[in-house]
């Protein structure tokens, strides 16, 4: 860390530092646990709020903590708002399609239908676009608060055809999706008086990237090896037939390893693409990167899984917190930082809130 700032304590090692704890945690997840089975799950947007709360005001950066200002009614209100524009859609799709397929009236169906999963898919965007302006914007660092342009309807139509680009060209384009996709978010928001910078590449992770590309192929030679070692009738290729025991092991050892390879190759280029895409925002004279490794996200979901089994599922309530110190304690930012020279945002704070991105169930990254 190369940071200087008013106050700056020279002896600590990182920018980001997460200070909390599971038992300051824990009566927050259960109270917001409780209160969201009595309420029959509405409290969910309050419980949220809460959450953030504590976990903004246990990350330090540099030299004073986060603040969240967001409110449990103002998600409510959003989701509330979002589900009335989205339910005739949905009735639609559970209902109406049906009735008009039985009217002999299919291809209008299938057409409308059609349009609808466009217009989710185009919502999606927008909902990522929003819930990253409506958390920035209710995050405040030294009474300096995010904020984004306004909008996002123009992000919507860039998540729809770039994703459809590279789906489309055989899935190899997807990464480059991915990486310009968090370029235009990021360069549409702000913090304080200074514009995010953003330039990821895509070029660092087609090798990860190609590895789960061809994992249909490696899983087809398996399965081929594993037809001609117990005997399936494959004319000249066909040794032996192998007894049901030994069929049924094989059988559980290649599902079981394909599982595991597909989660763990891509856990691997998600690992990447975070470090590629965190490693370039730049903020005024800061320079953020994210250096946690494959092999740290592994013990972050084994040790995650374990906790949820071990509990009989009571540990689920403090996966959030687990995710967040993860992230917070490899987080890291170089430069320089005047405090005397920042001035609040001048972008509006939004009311919108996370109506949209709760609706598609989208995360914060």
């Amino acid at each position: 860390m190369n940071i200087q700032s008013h106050d700056f304590d020279p002896a600590r090692t990182s920018a980001f530092r997460f200070t909390g704890s599971w038992r300051e945690f824990a009566p927050i997840a259960f109270t917001n646990l409780l209160l969201t089975i009595v309420t029959l799950g509405i409290y969910r947007f309050w419980a949220k709020a809460r959450e953030r709360r504590y976990l903004w005001s246990r990350t330090e950066f540099i030299d004073d903590t986060l603040e969240w200002t967001g409110t449990g009614g103002e998600m409510f209100k959003g989701f509330l708002i979002v589900m009335a524009v989205l339910l005739p859609a949905i009735l639609f799709l559970q209902f109406g399609f049906q009735a008009m397929v039985l009217r002999g009236q299919a291809a209008v169906a299938g057409t409308i239908a059609a349009l609808i999963y466009i217009g989710f898919f185009f919502l999606a965007g927008v909902a990522r676009y929003r819930a990253l302006r409506y958390r920035l914007s209710r995050t405040y660092w030294h009474g300096i608060r995010g904020g984004g342009e306004p909008g996002g309807w123009g992000y919507g139509v860039s998540y729809l055809w770039r994703t459809g680009v590279g789906i489309l060209a055989l899935g190899l384009l997807i990464p480059w999706s991915m990486t310009t996709l968090w370029n235009e978010r990021w360069r549409a928001m702000s913090f304080g008086p200074d514009p995010f910078e953003a330039d990821a590449k895509a070029g660092s992770l087609m090798g990860r990237y190609f590895c789960f590309y061809l994992l249909p192929f490696l899983f087809f030679l398996v399965g081929l090896a594993f037809a001609v070692l117990t005997g399936a009738n494959l004319g000249p290729f066909q040794l032996y037939s192998s007894s049901p025991m030994f069929t049924s092991i094989m059988f559980l050892v290649i599902v079981l390893g394909t599982y595991a390879l597909t989660g763990l190759i891509a856990l691997a280029y998600y690992s990447a693409y975070l470090r590629e895409a965190i490693g370039s925002l730049r903020l005024g004279g800061l320079r953020f990167s994210f250096e946690a490794r494959t092999g740290e996200w592994v013990m972050l979901l084994i040790t995650n899984t374990l906790l949820v089994i071990g509990t009989l599922g009571i540990g689920y309530l403090f996966l959030a917190y687990r995710n967040w110190a993860f992230v917070i304690r490899h987080m890291e930012a170089e430069g320089m930082v005047e405090l005397d020279s920042l001035t609040q945002s001048q972008t509006s704070a939004q009311g919108d809130a996370e109506g949209l991105a709760t609706a598609f169930d989208i995360g914060a990254v």
